[in-house]
């Protein structure tokens, strides 16, 4: 029996005395001890293939932040690493495929399902490590990108303002583009239940590059994949699907049937209400800039932001926090959540 459940229970519709708070990204640059552990690597990658490390990094947030939750280490990339697509982190510029899809053999050559995920036997083991350093404190949580964002990165081979190679197959060959996106969902459903199984106790989707779509393009090429996904999993554990920009999409992405919506800084709480109703679980969705400001203004806007979510709501940023965002503001941003009572 875990000692902190206000999360699951948030999760689970039970009645809470406050919000749960935890961050996303809040395992990293913020922390000096990260920075300690993450300097004696020879990269990114080496970090997040070494489950006691990955482990020990996992849980540095919940001893020096307080936080309710711990998100496992990791990267999305694991992904189509274990499909057959190398990739690479590069200081400063960020991932980096030597290797594309461009072609349907591309695709044809890729693993997937159980065969591609069970590859990924060191991210299971942080998890097992990471419950034992947890000692039942706080929930775990788990994650994987969504189809379409993987995809981004796989045809266009880096990080980009526009994915617009990404884009053109959709338009160009929306076949390969459902075949790709059908194989990456069927790999994603069979690591998230392989995550479960070692014990993560939610799991979050992220759709980071959602917003380069507009409505149409997102029903046609992501909520199939989404849907397919969380049907996969059957409520084995709470879900919570974030899908960064897609405000257009907010009816699609509550049909989905997670268990929570996570949502971006750029909408109102208020707005998503009125939109989905009051029974939907949300997360979010503070700017991360917020943080940069003085523990008053951090205190009003998270004052206001719990007014508009109302009882079934996550305390979180709108994305990642800062890397150089000041760590006693994050400790400020905790603690004022954490002094709320409804």
């Amino acid at each position: 029996m875990l000692e902190n459940t206000i999360l699951l229970d948030v999760l689970n519709h039970k009645e809470v005395p406050r919000p749960p708070v935890w961050l996303m990204r809040q395992a990293g640059r913020i922390l000096p001890e990260y920075r300690e552990v993450r300097g004696s690597l020879s990269g990114f990658k080496a970090l997040v293939q070494n489950p006691e490390l990955a482990s020990l990094v996992t849980v540095q947030p919940v001893d020096r932040l307080g936080v309710d939750a711990a998100i496992l280490f990791s990267d999305i990339l694991v992904i189509p690493e274990c499909m057959g697509l190398d990739y690479e982190l590069i200081e400063k510029k960020g991932p980096v495929f030597p290797k594309t899809i461009k072609s349907e053999s591309d695709i044809d050559n890729l693993l997937s399902g159980a065969e591609a995920a069970e590859k990924l036997d060191y991210v299971f083991q942080a998890i097992e490590q990471t419950n034992a350093r947890l000692e039942k404190r706080v929930p775990l949580i788990g994650f994987s990108g969504a189809p379409w964002t993987l995809m981004c990165y796989m045809i266009e081979g880096s990080g980009s303002k526009t994915f617009s190679k990404a884009k053109a197959m959709l338009y160009r060959q929306p076949q390969l583009a459902h075949k790709l996106l059908d194989k990456l969902s069927t790999t994603i459903a069979a690591y998230l239940k392989l995550k479960i199984k070692a014990g993560v106790h939610v799991v979050q989707i992220f759709d980071s590059w959602a917003g380069v779509l507009n409505k149409e393009l997102y029903k046609e090429f992501c909520i199939p994949y989404l849907l397919k996904i969380l049907k996969e999993l059957n409520d084995e554990v709470p879900t919570i699907l974030f899908a960064k920009g897609a405000y257009f999409s907010l009816s699609d992405l509550n049909y989905c049937g997670s268990t929570a919506l996570g949502i971006d800084w750029t909408l109102s709480m208020q707005h998503v209400r009125q939109a989905i109703g009051d029974h939907k679980v949300l997360q979010g969705n503070l700017d991360p800039c917020t943080l940069y400001g003085s523990p008053e203004t951090i205190a009003s806007n998270v004052q206001k932001l719990v007014g508009e979510a109302g009882r079934n709501h996550i305390v979180n940023l709108g994305h990642g926090v800062y890397p150089d965002t000041p760590l006693e503001n994050v400790i400020s941003f905790v603690k004022t959540v954490q002094a709320i009572q409804y």
